[in-house]
């Protein structure tokens, strides 16, 4: 354990905190919005802010995120990014040390503090959500998009604002009425400047300071901008970060623009509004903070692992555990569909009610296939990709077109299942190698589960949720952490596991020994928002297959990498917290602690190895895509024109 890790932890208390909250009384900021589902900015952060800083609770955060960082596969890498991944350089200790000595007003003050330091990792696999300060996220009635008109990009408001605010619910649309601001003029506005900044040097500041998620800062630019997406199993439109912050903590955007029909600039104060997602609280007399705080702030019976031996039977698991990878979007929360007149009109084919959505073009010759995520139901991911191929073959579809737009990714088998269907058996493994760190509890962690026989069904450190590189799936006893492997980065020894495969096989459904299209008439298109599985799938199509692939948006003149954030699986703290209770090692001192707020520090537990280049993790391997075309008003919101416009340049 790191020093600072272990002087903290000594500091943690076991005992839920005792907070100085104030009284129900008409100056409780919290009771002024109790019960409604949107609030002005300033009386939503004066709630926040309400809960005084404690010490208690820092220590015990701290403690537990500094443990935690013992298992971050990267952490070594961010000493000195490299190239073109600069920005995301840091002392990651540091930091920590840094936010244990700042002095803090509120406990709000305190949790932003370390939301942004992980924020600007730009891992999506590794940070920090404290349930009790990401309970509204700030909406503008005016999301922004990047579009060439006559071979020029610029910002504009969005063209389909119209159809898309209304969206959002009369609580939104009616704060407007009320206070007299006509945000319906604003459609379509060319944006001229943004907080007194050229938009695109703004779209750039938001994307190294709030946006996350992704190494690529050409990747969070497009997560800057609205977009379309797949939200669960509907079609959706983002708003995107500048439209969509997580915090309440901007009242107003000051934007200069030209409005339609319009060519007089003009400077507008667009005012946001909070939508409040978190628990349910009421506005009874007796409301005060407190109750608040117990609704969304203080530990829950779900916020902390468990001993799984305790709590499981193995025999009556149907399935081992799965692994997963992906991002969370806080945005998701309160996803607004996709305005009617631009969901695909194409007749949708088979398997499309899940978290695909398979169609074939007008010209009866391009089938597209929308993975909105590999999320869902394992099964149905699988017996849906086999529907969709089956009509796609039966209708005559000779080339396919995969849109992997604001993908977060999902269970880590689903893409390798993927990607091997379309390739075929005949490939082989069909994911990367991989490793996790051997840390000191690592190790300990392992050598407990071997010796108290634990198996795939309760944890994934156990050896049977790994293959050799042979594809032998390992023993029980196999202890793939000893010997460990010295891994040096930016100067520092680091020890690594011995490198092993998934095991994925056998998958629901057949595989075809050989492709089902020619690999050459299959391209991928998305807008770089394509995380963790999903920049997994992505790469090994791009490294194994040179499978063809296209990014529409981002700033004009800047790259944008073809995948965001690509790790090998991510545990969140509730997991970690499992392994090492089910490995009966809680009490050593190297585990961090239980939390006392209902919060979740994620993190990046394996790295994946570039097929090109198996010293080099794919996150760190900069791939740019082939073909970057502009969103237009045609295609920014609209995949089935996005989709015809790609056929016509991909496919010969």
């Amino acid at each position: 354990m790191h020093a600072l890790a272990a002087s903290v932890a000594a500091l943690a208390l076991v005992t839920a905190p005792t907070l100085a909250v104030p009284a129900a009384t008409k100056a409780d900021p919290c009771a002024k919005f109790a019960g409604q589902a949107f609030v002005v900015p300033a009386d939503a952060l004066a709630c926040l802010k309400s809960f005084p800083f404690n010490e208690t609770l820092r220590q015990n955060v701290l403690s537990n995120i500094a443990g935690v960082f013992d298992f971050f596969t990267f952490e070594d890498f961010y000493l000195n990014s490299p190239p073109p991944f600069q920005e995301s350089t840091t002392n990651i200790r540091a930091d920590i040390a840094r936010i244990n000595r700042t002095h803090f007003e509120t406990d709000f003050d305190f949790n932003k503090a370390v939301y942004d330091f992980t924020t600007q990792l730009n891992d999506g696999h590794t940070r920090w959500f404290p349930s009790c300060y990401t309970s509204f996220q700030n909406l503008l009635p005016a999301p922004m998009a990047t579009l060439e008109e006559n071979g020029v990009q610029n910002v504009f408001v969005v063209p389909d604002l119209l159809d898309f605010v209304p969206l959002v619910g009369t609580g939104f649309t009616d704060h407007f009425a009320q206070i007299g601001f006509n945000w319906q003029r604003l459609v379509g506005a060319k944006v001229l400047e943004i907080e007194g900044k050229d938009p695109y040097a703004y779209a750039d500041l938001i994307a190294s300071t709030q946006s996350g998620n992704y190494l690529d800062h050409g990747v969070r630019v497009n997560s800057v901008f609205s977009s379309y997406r797949i939200s669960g199993t509907d079609f959706s439109q983002r708003f995107g970060d500048i439209a969509g912050p997580q915090f309440p903590n901007q009242d107003t955007l000051t934007v200069k623009l030209i409005t339609v029909n319009s060519t007089r600039p003009e400077t507008v104060e667009i005012p946001y509004l909070a939508n409040y997602v978190g628990a349910p609280f009421t506005d009874q007399a007796s409301l005060s903070v407190n109750l608040h705080w117990e609704a969304n702030c203080a530990a829950n019976d779900a916020t902390n692992g468990q001993d799984l031996r305790t709590v499981l039977n193995n025999a009556k698991r149907a399935t081992p555990k799965r692994a997963r990878a992906s991002i969370i979007d806080a945005s998701q929360k309160n996803a607004v569909g996709l305005p009617g007149p631009f969901v695909p009109t194409a007749p949708p084919v088979d398997g499309s009610t899940g978290v695909i959505k398979s169609f074939i073009l007008p010209d009866n010759k391009t089938g597209v296939m929308f993975v909105g995520s590999f999320e869902g139901d394992f099964n149905q991911f699988q017996a849906d990709t086999v529907a969709a191929m089956q009509d796609f073959k039966t209708s005559g579809v000779s080339r396919l077109l995969i849109d992997l737009t604001n993908n977060g990714g999902g269970f880590v088998c689903l893409g390798q299942f993927l990607h091997q269907f379309l390739a075929g058996s005949q490939i082989g493994y069909p994911g990367f190698q991989s490793t996790s760190r051997a840390n000191p509890l690592a190790q300990k962690i392992l050598a407990a589960d071997i010796a108290l026989g634990n198996n795939n069904q309760i944890t994934f450190y156990s050896p049977d949720n790994w293959a050799f590189l042979n594809d032998t799936q390992m023993p029980l006893t196999n202890n793939y952490n000893n010997p460990d492997v010295v891994l040096r980065t930016n100067g520092v020894a680091d020890p690594t596991s011995q490198r092993f495969h998934d095991v994925c096989t056998p998958f629901s459904v057949p595989i075809p020994t050989t492709p089902q299209f020619n690999l050459k008439n299959v391209a991928i298109v998305s807008n770089g928002n394509c995380a963790s599985t999903c920049a997994m799938f992505s790469t090994l199509m791009f490294e194994r297959h040179q499978t063809k692939t296209a990014i529409f948006g981002g700033k004009p003149g800047e790259q944008v990498q073809y995948k965001g954030m690509a790790g090998n699986q991510v545990l969140e703290w509730v997991d970690l917290d499992d392994e090492i209770k089910t490995a009966g090692v809680k009490s050593d001192p190297l585990a961090p602690p239980d939390l006392l707020v209902n919060a979740n520090m994620r993190h990046n537990w394996r790295t994946a190895w570039s097929f090109l280049n198996e010293r080099v993790p794919i996150a760190y391997e900069s791939e740019l895509p082939q073909f970057r075309f502009p969103y237009t008003k045609d295609t920014y919101n609209n995949p089935q024109a996005l989709w015809t416009f790609a056929a016509s340049k991909l496919f010969d």
